[in-house]
């Protein structure tokens, strides 16, 4: 059998297997061993274990755990109540007022956990009980916490920007300083929507009834020090080169346990329960990874990667179609994958094209997440939508309906970004001449 006929039946067990329910990883080990086996190659057990042992003992991995961790500790602290009381002076005169709570804690806490799981449900458990008290658009309050949940999948610590940068060979403290601005551009674009529907929709914001004095919001930013004190150390000294990702997320262990002694939320019960969602976590990727690399491998062996570059640059697509292609297959995968088994599934394959079409592997991890961010709340796997019914209780689909603005301006930061890749790339590059 030819490439193209091996492909199209690998292709067809991987579909029908996660279809099933499978595992990822063992989807992944699977599909692998049915190529290898159709090549005549019987040594799988041999290559499984030499490339997913290269694949898990990569030194920037370590960072991975470590990170998962100091999200998992400052889950079980008071952080949440602190960004929203320490907020919530600052906007009651913004159009919207608290709804920007949810965008900017969840900027906030994206900095500082790096998943977008734990970033929605963390903020959503606090805002969206308040905000519904209060008043505010039922819709709209999920809506706004739906579209900035996906913000700790690019912030910086982000935990696919990690397993990008492992499976792709790519400096992951690039790829954080590359993360940051199209963050904040997301970030000024959720807060500029929001202000715009609020303002065409009175009816849907509580009207402000305490008016808050200079010295209320100034001692209010005191709640925000603590954390801000630690995600400004933990990306400052990345970015400033003092340290390494994985040194700057020990330390972010640390300040975290610091933070949860401080606030007395620190116990036991609350020590041993963010350890194990660490450990938890951490081995489903790790498990993940390891497929991942003994398909690469696989692939390798049977030429699939090398015929798709190949038949790419004989098409002779332009960049901005093969972008196009890409996004339409990302969102399709994120319909029925979370974020980071898209990444380890297609990275070892795709990678080859962009390189050809001329494409920055760096510009490329950021795309790769902006458009799996899209993915994240569209149905009917979208990780934040399911996160936030079982906070809300709604139908899934109401949830989806009302995120729908946020995608749309998940399509707008793809285009933008396209368009200028220099937000993407201006901030590495100018570090790395500095």
């Amino acid at each position: 059998m030819n490439e193209i006929t091996i492909g199209f039946i690998l292709i067809g067990i991987l579909f029908a297997l996660l279809a099933s329910g499978f595992w990822v990883a063992f989807t992944l080990i699977t599909v692998s061993i049915a190529g290898l086996m159709m090549l005549g190659n019987d040594n799988f057990g041999l290559l499984y274990t030499t490339s997913t042992w290269g694949a898990v003992s990569d030194w920037s991995l370590a960072a991975l755990p470590l990170f998962i961790w100091m999200g998992e500790i400052l889950f079980r602290t008071r952080l949440s109540k602190d960004l929203f009381e320490g907020l919530t002076p600052w906007l009651s005169r913004v159009p919207g007022r608290l709804l920007h709570v949810n965008i900017l804690s969840c900027g906030i806490f994206a900095a500082v956990s790096g998943s977008s799981a734990a970033t929605a449900a963390t903020i959503g458990k606090m805002t969206l009980p308040e905000l519904k008290r209060q008043g505010y658009d039922d819709k709209m309050a999920i809506a706004t916490l739906a579209g900035s949940g996906t913000l700790g999948l690019l912030i910086p610590p982000s935990i696919i920007l990690i397993v990008y940068g492992v499976a792709a060979e790519v400096s992951i403290g690039r790829l954080f300083m590359a993360g940051a601005l199209p963050g904040l551009m997301l970030v000024i674009m959720f807060m500029g929507y929001t202000a715009y529907w609020s303002s065409k929709h009175g009816d849907g914001i509580a009207q402000q009834t305490k008016q808050y004095s200079w010295k209320e919001k100034f001692s209010s930013l005191l709640r925000l020090v603590p954390v801000s004190v630690l995600i400004l150390f933990i990306i400052g000294s990345i970015y400033a080169g003092l340290t390494t990702p994985t040194e700057a997320a020990a330390f972010g262990v640390l300040g975290s346990l610091v933070l949860a002694l401080g606030s007395g939320s620190l116990s036991f019960n609350s020590f041993t329960e963010s350890l194990m969602g660490a450990v938890k976590t951490s081995c489903m990727i790790i498990f993940i990874l390891a497929g991942a690399a003994f398909l690469t491998m696989a692939m390798g062996f049977i030429g699939i990667p090398r015929m798709l570059a190949e038949n790419i640059a004989l098409l002779n697509l332009s960049p901005y179609t093969l972008l196009f292609l890409l996004t339409i297959m990302f969102v399709i995968l994120g319909c029925f994958l979370d974020g980071i088994s898209v990444v380890v599934l297609t990275t070892s394959v795709v990678l080859p094209m962009v390189i050809e079409a001329g494409i920055d592997p760096l510009w490329f991890g950021i795309y790769i997440v902006l458009v799996v961010e899209m993915s994240q709340i569209t149905p009917p796997v979208g990780f934040n939508l399911f996160v936030i019914q079982s906070l809300t209780g709604r139908d899934i689909l109401f949830v989806a309906k009302a995120a729908l603005p946020f995608f749309f301006l998940l399509v707008a930061a793809v285009f933008i970004v396209t368009v200028f890749p220099e937000i993407v790339t201006w901030l590495p590059n100018s570090m790395s001449k500095g």
